[in-house]
């Protein structure tokens, strides 16, 4: 194949195949019998078309967004950090998440919007707290203190997490709680879907468009500066589009990991370090991985199976084989 078939195959490839796996999941389930429903029956079967169209739409959609942005927010975050291991929820983001959730349930509400509210504001409180405290900090770099700070954060977060835990009614709080930070997309309706879908599209957009400037900012800030770049401005603006799609996915999903770890990882054996190649690769693999994720979820058993345990699996065997196989490179 020519170079210039390749590039024009390959864009393609990247946008139809996730739409090509949600089309197929739409059929996917437990109704009418188990794994496949007959597609003839959305002309004759109205509880399949509301289940189609009320339920089952809404949440691959959700999925799709989730594994997209997870997945975006942890090569940008990899690349801005130069650490192959860093993850989206790195600077106290899903730790906030998961105390904003658990607090909204043991003295709030249980109602999935306030559950999401709650999340997504200690969420973002999260990442405030960890740039406060890197700027307070007088020892190394801005990245290093960055980390350290988000490292302090995350386990404040964790250690009133904890407290709440043990504060909820073990009878039906408690359960929620725990249920919720597995992580599932069992609650999300089309309202859930509009709460995401704004916040993710145009940190989407921001990444796609910053993406070559990824390369330069993984660079010394004395380099990256003699180069023309507004160092400080624009990793400011990278993170925080990082954050937001991470911070309002997780809030309507709970904690789901190794998304955002194993697929940027996976993207650079395709198409290289080039932040302008892999991070589009990165995108569609992470909508495809989240979608199939999902499909696993709500299809293996009777009674569903939290995503979260579906990701960290499938996530840690990936992770074993690239590390067993360091010189694997899928060829495009």
């Amino acid at each position: 194949m020519n170079k210039t078939r390749r590039q024009t195959l390959i864009p393609l490839l990247l946008i139809l195949s996730p739409v090509l796996i949600l089309g197929i999941s739409l059929f996917i389930g437990r109704y009418p019998q188990p794994i496949w429903m007959n597609p003839s029956l959305l002309g004759s079967d109205e509880i399949a078309q509301r289940l189609v169209l009320n339920l089952r739409l809404p949440r691959i959609l959700t999925a799709m967004l989730l594994g997209m942005s997870l997945s975006a927010a942890g090569g940008v975050m990899q690349m801005l950090f130069r650490n192959p291991l860093v993850e989206p929820g790195f600077l106290g983001v899903s730790q906030g998440a998961g105390f904003g959730a658990a607090l909204c349930i043991v003295f709030l509400s249980k109602s999935p919007l306030a559950i999401e509210g709650f999340a997504t504001l200690f969420a973002v409180l999260g990442l405030l707290f960890s740039y406060f405290f890197a700027r307070k900090m007088r020892y190394g770099g801005w990245l290093l203190r960055l980390v350290l700070a988000g490292i302090a954060v995350s386990a404040f977060f964790s250690a009133g997490l904890g407290i709440l835990k043990y504060l909820a009614d073990p009878n039906s709080q408690l359960q929620e709680i725990v249920f919720w930070l597995l992580g599932g997309l069992y609650s999300i309706t089309w309202k859930s879907l509009l709460y995401v879908a704004p916040v993710v599209l145009v940190g989407m957009v921001v990444i796609y468009l910053m993406r070559w400037r990824l390369n330069l900012l993984a660079l010394e800030d004395e380099t990256a500066f003699s180069l023309g770049v507004s160092v400080g401005r624009e990793r400011t603006l990278l993170l925080g589009a990082s954050v937001a799609v991470t911070a309002v996915v997780i809030s309507v999903a709970g904690i789901v990991g190794w998304v955002g770890l194993i697929i940027p990882h996976i993207a650079r054996r395709i198409t290289g370090a080039n932040a302008a190649n892999f991070i589009p690769v990165s995108i569609s693999l992470g909508a495809i991985f989240g979608v199939l994720c999902d499909d696993l979820a709500r299809t293996l058993m009777p009674g569903e199976i939290p995503l979260g345990i579906i990701t960290s699996l499938l996530g840690a065997v990936i992770f074993i084989f690239l590390m067993v196989k360091p010189n694997f490179k899928v060829k495009a």
